[in-house]
């Protein structure tokens, strides 16, 4: 199944592609590889879920902040791309949680977007990852995801 059917199949609406809140570009092409800047967890209303896992969030929490970081990644590279056909498999990812000194399942917040990645692509949407721990992330989002797709013409 095409990974544009899977989004429909499985009721996933992608939010509206986010903006840079910066001098970067949301996505770089360089050959068939594209570098997708990265996303924290945006609503479609704006709103960000924010706060430090170990504290303001639960481990679960923090996992589903992951996953709505997957969707709005989806999104940016649906729009860049025209569909999500063109994904011939994720690459590479990397996980940034929010998190307390003592925080130790980084892993497990993270599957929260790599379990959505396998949803929608399958095996091909199972890449290397690193899932890290951070004192602080940007506006104090709760996740922050950077990946690498290699694509098809």
């Amino acid at each position: 199944m095409s990974a544009d059917a899977k989004i429909q199949e499985l009721g996933l609406e992608l939010p509206a592609p986010q903006v840079p809140a910066g001098t970067y570009m949301p996505v770089v092409q360089v050959g068939n590889l594209i570098y997708v800047s990265g996303h924290g967890p945006l609503h479609a209303n704006g709103k960000q879920i924010q706060g430090r896992v170990g504290d303001d969030l639960t481990e679960e929490q923090g996992n589903e902040a992951a996953r709505l970081v997957g969707l709005c990644i989806l999104s940016t590279i649906k729009n860049y791309l025209g569909s999500l056909d063109r994904v011939e498999r994720l690459v590479k990812a990397l996980g940034m949680v929010n998190a307390t000194a003592d925080f130790r399942h980084h892993p497990k917040v993270i599957n929260g977007f790599s379990d959505l990645m396998v949803e929608v692509f399958g095996e091909k949407g199972r890449g290397a990852r690193s899932a890290v721990g951070m004192g602080s992330l940007p506006f104090n989002i709760a996740v922050e995801v950077e990946v690498i797709f290699e694509v098809r013409d």
